[in-house]
């Protein structure tokens, strides 16, 4: 969860998916490539500079000349009796014939003294042995390497941090409250110690074998998920030393020059938003530092013909990818829509417009596509431009992708219309298509696949009722009170979710289906995984009304997690909320202490 003071953190979060790295040729057959790629640009260099004359000297018969003086201009041409409709374009040359000839005789001099230069090198270089030139790529290689190195230690400028409200708070007078704050906190460094003791460096802990665990979104790197994501939730609750703990192993280890193929989504939300955070809270230039390099290695993501990013890079060859499973090799709504804070953030920290330009690519993309129904389906791919399944779901692969518009609109202090337009243009078609009531009454957000409303809501899709509320001010033709109304009624539906399981914890996803409400089927639907989205939106819903049942809520759900998910390695998530006698999963999550723990905090 995001507290308002640091909209960069958020981001939803979709299933781990266990997917493998892919393989990469042995070096010797590297080399053997790199050296025939040298013979062939020298080859082609001969080739073009042999025929370039031909193909590139301007032919002085094909252009109409103006003697008026000028520089060479292009000029729209005017077709007589046509009005001013432009029907070609021509060029003009100025001064004089002669020196047009002198031109000519120059480009053409100065290509046969490069062909005869370049036909000298390739004899050169074809006397050469194997070992010279290998030794040649590796000095190449070493030096490309080196200026790397000096452009990730050129300083950044220096530019003010935004005053940050709320992230020095006093202790509430109410003992009630101030004990259960403390029980946050208790139970956060009981997280955090066990993963320094047990996992320390690794992306996630597995508390109950008490070793390191990591998933693929991660890659094969240990990059210290937990100690990034977690930053701002230590200082936050006054953790100073374990925040300072973190700082040092960043500064010490944490290294993205890596052969590692990472999700550019989740390392985004929770790498990049993490050290912005912690840059933004401490001031501390080293978070600055690496978020700014690791943004560098997820631009080639980017390299795609439309522009939208791959789901997969590799951090050192920058070759990127999409999930299998993703529709025909398309491209997650929830993921390529989740980076637009993160990246006009570094923009503004860096003062180079091109991460600012990457996001604003995307959205005047998705401006000129047609929407079914007016809905942004979960799927696109990079390749063609064009939707995939006409999927579309407020849940998993499309969440928080409408959370960034409302949030790119807020950061800007409400001078986004682009964004806050595409946003209300975008719940209002989720009402009128995804939101219905069921039999017993509780307000759900459905999925629309292929045509038809599926009746089932995920538990990511609860953050939404927290979203609707935080939109509410800012709506359209003054809807806010509808607006404060409809979260309430997702914030309703998502405890129902909760109070009808016998842990007091949320299924995965439930349906609406006859009889069946607020209720997990599917056993694959039954685990709970310590997520953090309806604790978000009961946070939501006490900050804009101070009704007290949310405050209750929230300690209800944190009483559970503390009696089924805590042992005595760190917290982990159950496999079967419906059962008394849960099986844990052996997984603490990363995003369990950057969220779900704050969310109870706030």
């Amino acid at each position: 969860m995001t507290t308002p003071a640091l909209l960069p953190l958020s981001g939803r979060r979709i299933p781990p998916l266990n997917l493998g790295p892919p393989s990469f040729p042995h070096h010797r057959a590297t080399l053997r490539l790199s050296e025939k790629f040298i013979l062939l640009l020298i080859l082609s260099a001969f080739i073009t500079l042999c025929f370039g004359a031909f193909f590139f000297l301007p032919d002085s018969s094909k252009h109409k000349r103006f003697d008026l003086g000028l520089e060479d201009v292009l000029i729209p041409h005017v077709d007589a009796g046509k009005g001013a409709k432009h029907s070609g374009i021509f060029l003009i040359h100025g001064p004089d014939e002669h020196r047009h000839r002198e031109e000519e005789e120059r480009l053409r001099n100065k290509i046969r003294a490069d062909h005869e230069k370049a036909l000298e090198e390739a004899k050169e270089k074809l006397k050469k042995s194997r070992e010279e030139i290998r030794a040649e790529i590796q000095t190449e290689k070493n030096k490309v390497v080196q200026e790397m190195k000096i452009r990730e230690k050129k300083p950044l400028p220096a530019v003010p941090i935004p005053n940050l409200i709320g992230t020095h708070g006093g202790d509430p007078e109410d003992n009630d409250l101030r004990e259960k704050r403390e029980k946050i906190k208790e139970m956060m460094k009981h997280a955090w110690d066990n993963y320094r003791i047990y996992g320390w460096g690794h992306n996630e802990l597995r508390p109950i074998a008490r070793k390191g665990h990591s998933t693929n979104i991660f890659g094969t790197s240990q990059m210290g998920a937990t100690i990034v994501d977690a930053l701002d939730t230590l200082y936050i609750m006054g953790l100073h030393d374990e925040f300072r703990d973190g700082q040092k192993w960043i500064e010490n280890n944490l290294d993205f020059s890596v052969n590692s193929e990472v999700s550019v989504f989740e390392v985004n939300i929770r790498f990049i938003g993490g050290l912005l955070a912690a840059y933004y809270l401490s001031g501390e230039e080293i978070f600055k530092i690496k978020a700014v390099q690791l943004a560098e290695k997820l631009l080639p993501a980017f390299n795609t013909p439309t522009g939208i990013p791959w789901a997969m890079v590799n951090l050192k060859s920058g070759v990127g990818r999409n999930w299998g499973w993703a529709s025909a090799g398309s491209s997650i709504l929830a993921e390529f829509g989740t980076l637009h804070m993160e990246f006009v953030h570094l923009s503004y920290l860096t003062g180079n417009p091109i991460y600012y330009k990457k996001v604003m690519h995307i959205r005047k993309l998705l401006q000129k596509m047609d929407r079914p129904n007016g809905l942004y389906p979960n799927y696109l791919n990079p390749r063609t431009g064009r939707w995939g399944q006409y999927h579309t779901s407020v849940g998993g692969l499309g969440d928080s992708f409408y959370e960034y518009l409302l949030k790119a609109w807020l950061m800007s202090d409400k001078t986004d219309h682009e964004a806050r337009k595409m946003y209300d243009d975008a719940v209002e078609a989720i009402e009128k298509h995804l939101i219905r009531k069921s039999r017993g009454g509780l307000t759900f957000i459905g999925e629309w696949k292929n045509g038809h409303l599926e009746k089932k809501m995920g538990h990511l899709a609860c953050f939404a009722g927290g979203m609707f509320v935080l939109g509410a001010d800012g709506s359209r033709m003054d809807k806010a009170g509808h607006y404060l109304e409809l979260g309430a009624e997702i914030a309703r539906t998502c405890h129902e979710s909760y109070d009808r399981t016998a842990l007091k914890l949320g299924p995965e996803s439930f349906k609406f289906d006859g009889a069946v409400e607020a209720v997990a089927v599917r056993q694959a639907e039954k685990y709970y995984i310590l997520r953090p989205e309806v604790i978000e939106t009961y946070w939501y819903l006490w900050r804009f009304t101070h009704d007290p049942r949310y405050r209750e809520w929230g300690w209800e759900a944190a009483l559970a997690i503390e009696k089924y998910c805590r042992v005595s390695g760190g917290f982990s998530g159950v496999k079967d909320v419906y059962s008394s006698t849960p099986t844990h999963d052996d997984v603490q999550q990363s995003f369990f202490l950057a969220e779900t723990l704050k969310d109870h905090g706030g």
